[in-house]
């Protein structure tokens, strides 16, 4: 992985916070954080779309319920720039369960529950890739052309 994708994460701002109306707040606190937001959209997933983006959960017993959950309102897909994108993301997101996350995170603010959690974030440099690809065709060319100017 070239140094151009290790400042890249994918991020999706979940339909709980997106009915709650809290999509400017967060995207406030994303770029305060530092991050340049350098793709975005809102959209709506189809069930089937949500089944292959969460595909690797398949096996999990709340696969079912966070496809449906997912695909229930829209949501909010973006494409984060900063140095340690995916770390400072995860950071700054706060613990899954919003009773652990730490004061002053996403989750901690704006989330629910462990299943309305308000926000999802890579896991790893690879995972931003293939997320980020999966929501935006052709990004990763873009990330390619720019490491090498």
């Amino acid at each position: 992985m070239n140094k151009i994708q290790e400042n890249y994460t994918f991020s999706m701002i979940k339909p709980d916070a997106v009915q709650a109306n809290h999509i400017g707040a967060m995207l406030s606190m994303i770029e305060k954080a530092g991050f340049s937001i350098d793709a975005i959209t809102m959209l709506q997933l189809t069930p089937i779309v949500a089944e292959h983006f969460y595909a690797v959960h398949s096996d999990r017993p709340f696969y079912k319920s966070l496809c449906a959950f997912i695909a229930s309102s829209p949501v909010v897909v973006m494409v984060l720039q900063k140095e340690n994108a995916v770390a400072d993301l995860r950071k700054l997101m706060g613990a899954t369960n919003p009773v652990e996350a730490a004061e002053g995170t996403i989750r901690k603010i704006f989330a629910t529950s462990i299943d309305y959690n308000a926000i999802h974030g890579s896991d790893s440099d690879e995972t931003a890739a293939s997320e980020t690809s999966f929501f935006f065709p052709g990004c990763d060319l873009l990330l390619k052309k720019a490491s090498t100017t």
